[in-house]
């Protein structure tokens, strides 16, 4: 799946994430701000990897900013951004292909 346009999921509050996809520059670019970086940044980092790989998505900026997001909700947030960013609100995969 090719990201054509910047889109977002996810809100600023707690136990949440905000989700971020721009256009990539030939692989994935992946931010993350969390409180719980030093306890769970590797772990962050490893459900969006898996999720986008699911996705098809290899040239994608990636940022979340984290608040406490459980992994369904963070593979949600990265989901609903990378579908919104390539315009397809239609015939979406959840729970299908995504798992």
């Amino acid at each position: 799946m090719e990201i054509t346009k910047a889109g977002m999921a996810g809100t600023l509050e707690s136990s949440d994430a905000q989700v971020t996809v721009e256009p990539g520059e030939g692989k994935i670019d992946f931010e993350l701000q969390s409180a719980v970086i030093h306890q769970y940044g590797n772990h962050i980092k490893k459900v969006a990897y898996e999720t986008l790989e699911r996705l098809g998505v290899s040239n994608v900026k990636l940022k979340i900013v984290d608040k406490g997001a459980l992994d369904c909700t963070l593979k949600a947030r990265i989901e609903g951004a990378v579908y919104r960013a390539v315009d397809q609100y239609e015939n979406l995969p959840w729970g299908g292909a995504i798992r």
